[in-house]
């Protein structure tokens, strides 16, 4: 019997719109959100029609290239272009006209106007239905959200209408050959001319849709030194180095000095080309433009980066979701033995033995209490920027600040578990290209080391985050946490899920203390993966009781009750259980 006969293959996507849209009402607080002079238009009414027609138009027009994209992969020809797998083309031309790419833009551009926590869940649905396709408007609006905050007003009114609109698109140019998470050693050069602008000499490495056939302009964001600048990364600039120069009015031009000489052969993603840049190829060097101040460009990356950094948190929910949709439909039709209400002669789905339900649940309740702690960090991020009382900003800014590691590491770290789960849930087929699991699993791992790795996220934690006046900043919410265990243990539907929150805030508090009272900087880094790891548990278990709790308000609670039971019950004292690592110092180490 065919393989294909026996799963729902990956380019099938349904989007989870009631999960998103609770999530937004309850837990971003959307209403909330709506109050704010910017986001008036945004109610809950028309967000939920906008996000039910995005997830028509990306379940049908986009996730259906899933497959062959994987299959086929983009490109590099002898001339130096990329041609991406067949449909791309058409499926982003469809995309830009319907406009999903501007939803969340700046209005004075041509953009929607919508809370940042909106964009969040676009991104959610286009990457869940094809993460591939996905990576070329992501880093679009990346790039511009760094133009918008650091671009002159001139940078601004030539690229930013058409980058928000899709027709042009953008890319990140941080990696170099010997410069990878260590950006102090970018040896790109940046030589200023006559005219103000600057000629970029060097090759980048790592550039996602660096060149590609979806757009006819890519706006390239660079970091450079120009003559004479500081060592290390004080001495970077930020320029931005268009494909095509652009002519007084707005047309293309000559083509620029950069070139794509080859693409990478990747395990997964492979539609997503990942180009080797080359500035100066022809000999002059690009014609690149300053954006933000000299010697700033690690403060205008970082805008990107920050930015980038949620998006890829959410690719790690992305994969998990589609792994989880194909491994519960593939459960729900493979036969195999007898469970334990099985009539006698008949076989059992496999979604009737507890092993697998125990699976299932694992993948389902990891991806809701990931999705909650991102689209957390979203709202935080849209309070920071447009509430009306300083200090109201001051405090959400901090949030987004800690939870920002939590999402981009615990997320991409999940979405890899519950793709290999998804490959369990399958057995021997899921080590079969054709029924598509193994392609999830493939392509989620590129996200716990994009935009910073996992490790890295652990050290920005504890070396950044952790201190924020004094500590201060993780003591609230770690109280925070302490007045929703309280609020639980007043609910007789998920009481028993407070001991298990309880257990987990003690362990917190206790290495939270131990941490800040360490003067051994190697023993801090030795315990900050596992401190990573329970923080984000933690505050996820947290929106997970905070939901169930709301739930069960509603009248409507039975199915959150059972993930976040299971979630604090049975998952959370694994991270509770790492304490004594983030305590134990480095000396193991060695």
């Amino acid at each position: 019997m065919p393989i294909g006969k026996h799963c729902r293959m990956s380019n099938e996507y349904a989007p989870p719109l009631a999960d998103i849209g609770f999530v937004l009402q309850h837990i971003c607080g959307l209403g909330d959100i709506a109050k704010l002079d910017e986001f008036d238009h945004a109610d809950l009414d028309v967000v939920t029609d906008l996000l039910s027609e995005a997830g028509r138009f990306f379940a049908q027009t986009v996730a259906p290239l899933n497959v062959i994209g994987d299959q086929v992969g983009s490109v590099h020809n002898a001339d130096n272009t990329v041609t991406t797998p067949p449909g791309f083309q058409s499926a982003y031309r469809a995309y830009v006209e319907a406009g999903w790419g501007a939803v969340a833009a700046a209005p004075e551009y041509g953009g929607g106007g919508f809370p940042f926590s909106v964009g969040v869940v676009l991104e959610e649905l286009m990457s869940t239905a094809n993460l591939s396709f996905s990576m070329c408007p992501l880093l679009t609006q990346g790039a511009t959200r760094l133009l918008e905050h650091h671009g002159s007003e001139a940078i601004k009114a030539m690229y930013l209408p058409k980058m928000i609109s899709g027709e042009w698109s953008g890319t990140m140019n941080l990696t170099e050959p010997d410069a990878g998470s260590d950006l102090a050693a970018v040896r790109s050069k940046a030589e200023p001319q006559a005219d103000g602008t600057y000629r970029i000499t060097g090759t980048k490495i790592f550039i996602s849709f660096g060149e590609h056939d979806l757009t006819d302009q890519i706006v390239h964001l660079v970091l450079a030194r120009t003559p004479n600048a500081p060592t290390g990364t004080k001495g970077i600039s930020c320029f931005v180095v268009p494909k095509y120069l652009v002519n007084a009015d707005g047309s293309l031009g000559a083509r620029n000095d950069v070139a794509c000489v080859s693409i990478e052969h990747k395990m997964g993603i492979k539609a997503s080309p990942t180009c080797v840049l080359s500035f100066g190829e022809a000999g002059e060097g690009a014609v690149g433009e300053l954006v933000g101040s000299l010697h700033g460009g690690i403060i205008a990356m970082f805008t990107m980066m920050n930015h980038a950094r949620i998006g890829v948190a959410v690719e790690g929910v992305a994969l998990a979701e589609r792994a989880y949709q194909q491994a519960r439909s593939f459960a729900d039709e493979r036969k195999q033995g007898r469970a334990s209400s099985t009539v006698r002669g008949e076989r059992a789905a496999i979604s009737e033995h507890p092993d697998v339900q125990r699976m299932l649940l694992t993948m389902q309740c990891q991806i809701e209490a990931a999705r909650r702690l991102i689209y957390a960090t979203a709202a935080a991020i849209d309070h920071a920027e447009h509430d009306r009382d300083a200090g109201s900003r001051e405090r959400h800014d901090e949030i987004a600040a800690l939870f920002t590691p939590l999402a981009k590491s615990w997320a991409t770290d999940v979405g890899f578990e519950v793709a290999s789960l998804g490959v369990q849930v399958h057995g021997g087929m899921g080590f079969i290209e054709e029924t598509g699991a193994a392609q999830h699993l493939r392509d989620s791992r590129i996200a716990m080391i994009y935009e910073g790795t996992n490790g890295i996220q652990a050290i920005d934690l504890v070396g950044r985050k952790l201190g924020l006046r004094g500590g201060d900043v993780v003591r609230e919410h770690l109280a925070r946490i302490e007045e929703s265990i309280a609020a639980t243990e007043r609910m007789d539907e998920v009481r028993s899920s407070a001991a298990p929150l309880r257990d987990a805030l003690i362990a917190a508090r206790t290495t939270t203390e131990w941490l800040l009272a360490c003067d051994n900087n190697d023993d801090v880094l030795a315990g900050a993966t596992p401190y990573l790891r329970l923080m984000a548990m933690l505050t996820a278990g947290e929106l997970m009781a905070r939901s169930a709790r709301i739930a069960v308000a509603n009248g409507d609670g039975s199915d959150q009750v059972r993930t976040t039971r299971f979630f604090c019950e049975q998952l959370l004292p694994t991270a509770t259980a790492l304490a004594p690592a983030v305590m134990a110092g480095a000396k193991a180490l060695v």
